[in-house]
């Protein structure tokens, strides 16, 4: 794909690069704002900052290759794995691996998704209503649900990115991610990337943001 943005994928979507050792290459997005709700103006093409050092947040100035930024996995993560917890009228799934700990669920449903116990998760603690409502919250996929033998998995909302308060770039309405290394979303409609250059599953948020105080005064 080159810069020109003559692709045909890039003409019916969004479509986000997550370079090797480098920012996200975003072709054709025409929304995209900050956690304030504004606007932040953008082009057919634009560069966006991954590791977390750009003076220009959130656009990449270069600064990755001053500070040999590397976009690699590293070991240690939380692994890539489903879990189920089947209740008496809705299953709760959650993958732990590409949580990015936004605090949506234990916020909204404390009885449900209960912090500092295992299982954390009460799939009865609420009644199916408030669960299905808590789950769509959740920002980067992790969290989906099943209910009369329906998977819900992605909601149907118009392509998105939002870069939230010193936190991942939240991304919705299936924009394509193309990873150089081969990651794919757990849903493709919705998932968070790492902006703080410190997650150890990139190119998706695992929460690092909070544990290395990354700061972002104007977004």
């Amino acid at each position: 794909m080159d810069e020109s943005g003559n692709d045909d994928e890039v003409k019916e979507k969004p479509v986000i690069e997550a370079t090797q050792d480098g920012p996200y290459i975003v072709w054709n997005l025409k929304n995209f704002d900050n956690s304030k709700g504004e606007v932040i103006e953008t082009k057919p093409v634009i560069s966006l900052c991954r590791c977390g050092g750009s003076e220009n947040k959130p656009f990449c100035d270069g600064t990755h290759a001053k500070i040999g930024f590397s976009s690699r996995k590293l070991e240690g993560r939380v692994p890539d794995k489903m879990d189920d917890y089947k209740g008496k009228e809705i299953t709760i799934h959650d993958n732990r691996g590409v949580c990015s700990h936004a605090g949506f669920c234990t916020d909204n449903s404390p009885k449900v998704f209960i912090m500092g116990k295992e299982p954390w998760i009460d799939q009865d603690g609420a009644n199916p209503e408030e669960i299905a409502r808590t789950i769509r919250m959740c920002p980067s996929g992790a969290l989906s649900y099943t209910k009369d033998g329906i998977h819900y998995k992605d909601l149907d909302r118009k392509p998105a990115i939002t870069v939230s308060k010193d936190g991942p770039y939240r991304v919705v309405g299936s924009p394509l991610l193309k990873d150089y290394a081969g990651s794919v979303p757990e849903s493709k409609e919705h998932f968070t990337l790492c902006r703080c250059g410190g997650s150890k599953n990139k190119p998706f948020c695992d929460g690092k943001h909070w544990h290395i105080k990354f700061k972002d005064e104007r977004n």
